[in-house]
Order: C-alpha cells, then structure tokens, then sequence
C-alpha cells in the first residue's frame, strides 16, 4: 500500500494538529483533574468541520475520506484522548445512521450530529454484560405506532451531553441474534435518564454514564434499519469505531515519544543528559517502531475501508497492536521520566492512565484475538 497522503489529507491532519496543540492541549490536564466535559473545545471541533467528518456535506457534514479521518483522530489523541473519543463516538453514530438510515432518518439525525448539541452516544454496554452482546436484556416492545424501551446501559460514553442516542435493544429475544434492533432517541426523550459520569481512572473528561430506560417510548420511525438487524448494525458499528480507536492510540504513541525525547535531552544524571545512555535510548527507540506500525496498520485498514473492501480482520489488527503499544509506550514514558514520571506535574502521568482504557472498549485485546483468529481459520 502506498501511505503517500494527498494534499487534502496534508491539511486535514495539520489542521487537526494546530487545533489540538492550541485548543485541546493547554487544557488537556485541567478537564483530567476536575473531570468536566470540554463541551467549548467540542463546539470548536464542530467550527472546524472536525465533527462531522465522515457526514455527507448534503447532510452538513464535511464528508472526509477514512484515512484524513484517522489523520485528524491521531492528532487529537496526541493531544488529549478524552476529546478525540468523543469525536470517534460521534462518527460512529453518524456512520451508522449513513449507512443505515432511511431518508427522512438521514435529513433529521445527520446534521444534528455535526453540532455540538446532537453529540451521538452508542448505548450496547449494560451492567452484566460488555463483550457477549446477544446477553442484553434491554428490552424494546412493540405498541401500536411506537416502540416501549426497558432496561439499563451503562458506560455509555458522550452521554452526559448527548442529543443522539443509538441503542441496541431485545426485540424478540427468541431469534438470538437477529432478535435486537437499533433505535435512534434524541437526548431528553421522556423516560431515558442519564446518570452521573462514572469515576474514572483515565480519560476523565470523556464521561461515560449509565443510561436508563423506563417505560420510554419511541416512535417506530426511528427505529434504524429493519427489525432484528441490531446486532449486525452494532457490529458493524464496531469495526469503524476500532479505526478510531486505534488513530487514538497512535496519537498517545507520538505523545509519549515526544514527552521522553524532551525529558531525556534536558535530564541530566552522572555527568551528561540521560539520552545518552543506551537503556534510554532503546526505549525511544522501540516507541518510534511502535508508533510507525501502530500509524501503518491503521492508515492501511483506513484505506480498505475508503475503497470499500472488507476491513474486519484488519480493524482487529490495528486495534489491537495500537492499544497494546500505547500502554506499553506509556510504561516507557512514565520509566525514562523516573519518580517525576509519577507526578501529576508531568503529562505522562496522565498519559499513562488514558492509555490503558485503550485495550477494553470498541472490544477488549482478548475479543479482537477471537476476531483476527476466526478470520485466519477460515
């Protein structure tokens, strides 16, 4: 494959970088330490046609390519993982109602989801079950001209500040996977509550909140797709959002790299600054290796998307190495840095924790194993 990038995804990628060095990273440390949603930084991003852009510009998105997409997701996440996860949710929505959506659902729900007041959230999470999707007991019956949501969500990331919802819930449990459908629920509908963001280890100013649904009605017009295609359109979901998962990850690679380059030169211990000594310079040198296959990989299966070829196996790929470097890139950062490494005052503290949520969510390493392995034992 050729990873050349065109001028148009030059731009999108420095764009995305002066945005995320000028707007995300001065503030990066401070939504981390008091756990607030960057809704201003979010707004901006919608500004700058970073929102929306995988949405078709008849929808008032900036209809981008795949691999400008991962471009733009590798340099917020370099810069701060909680936006850029927000913005990898918000596109995985948006693409499923693209893909998915009948006309009226495309004209009501795409635009929406290019603002910062129709955030998309994708509720399949619930509290017994993460990875075995088909054990969801949420529950959507059939009355009359509109469906009655019951159940619990949770984890359910951009939910705090929502204005699109996408949920999978049980239509007819009795047909296993062909028994969940997909609806789409604006943010206030009577009967969904959104609870408080959970206290998290990392990536604190991305909340995640369980959703509840009591006796919540939705009309049959939103239901995405046709009935019993949830699971299929959850998965399918699922293989995008491990395109941006992995751009994420890249970009917290970079920043690793970047944060024990400039500490190494400044540090000075026995006589002369530390990158001189080969222990560190091994770490920085497996980081780079890590980050240009992280960037490879992901790039590679961007691009098979873009040229609608199938990407499964390959998004499994590229996630799995991705997130499992970054944390190993994060333990390297926080090692050059010594006892300041553990410090609050220094970012890789920081890094360090955002990472390590890399390798659960969009399908834990252990799931995309399960994946890669089915696809090579066809």
């Amino acid at each position: 494959m050729d990873l050349t990038l065109s001028l148009e995804q030059e731009a999108v990628r420095d764009t995305a970088r002066e945005f995320a060095e000028k707007r995300l990273l001065p503030h990066a440390a401070e939504h981390d330490a008091d756990e607030s949603f960057p809704i201003d930084a979010v707004r901006k991003l919608a500004d700058q046609g970073l929102l929306g852009m995988m949405i078709p510009v008849e929808h008032g998105g900036a209809e981008m390519d795949a691999i400008s997409y991962a471009l733009a997701l590798m340099e917020l996440g370099r810069a701060d993982a909680s936006v850029a996860v927000t913005l990898s949710v918000n596109n995985l929505v948006a693409e499923c109602v693209t893909q998915w959506g009948a006309d009226e659902q495309k004209k009501k729900f795409l635009p929406r989801l290019s603002t910062a007041e129709g955030l998309g959230a994708f509720a399949v999470t619930e509290p017994h079950c993460g990875s075995d999707v088909q054990a969801m007991r949420t529950r959507a019956d059939l009355k009359g001209d509109h469906y009655v949501l019951n159940g619990e969500k949770v984890w359910i990331t951009n939910a705090s500040n929502a204005g699109t919802f996408l949920v999978i819930a049980g239509t007819d449990p009795v047909k296993r996977t062909k028994g969940f459908s997909a609806f789409l629920i604006e943010g206030g509908t009577a009967g969904m509550t959104v609870g408080k963001p959970e206290p998290k280890m990392g990536q604190r100013a991305s909340h995640a909140c369980p959703v509840v649904f009591t006796d919540c009605c939705v009309p049959i017009e939103n239901r995405l797709g046709p009935e019993g295609s949830g699971i299929k359109i959850a998965l399918s979901a699922l293989d995008s959002g491990r395109i941006g998962i992995a751009s994420i990850s890249t970009g917290i690679i970079q920043a690793c790299n970047d944060e024990m380059i400039r500490y190494a030169k400044d540090r000075v211990a026995f006589g002369k600054p530390i990158s001189d000594f080969q222990a560190v310079q091994w770490m920085i040198a497996d980081t780079v290796v890590d980050f240009e296959a992280a960037r490879g990989l992901t790039l590679l299966t961007a691009s098979r998307k873009q040229a609608r070829e199938p990407f499964s196996d390959k998004a499994a790929i590229a996630k799995l190495f991705a997130s499992e470097a970054a944390n190993r890139a994060a333990y390297r950062a926080v090692q050059v840095h010594g006892g300041y490494g553990y410090s609050r005052d220094y970012r890789v503290e920081r890094l360090y924790r955002d990472a390590r949520v890399l390798t659960l969510y969009e399908g834990t390493s252990e799931i995309q194993r399960l994946v890669i392995a089915r696809n090579a034992l066809k």
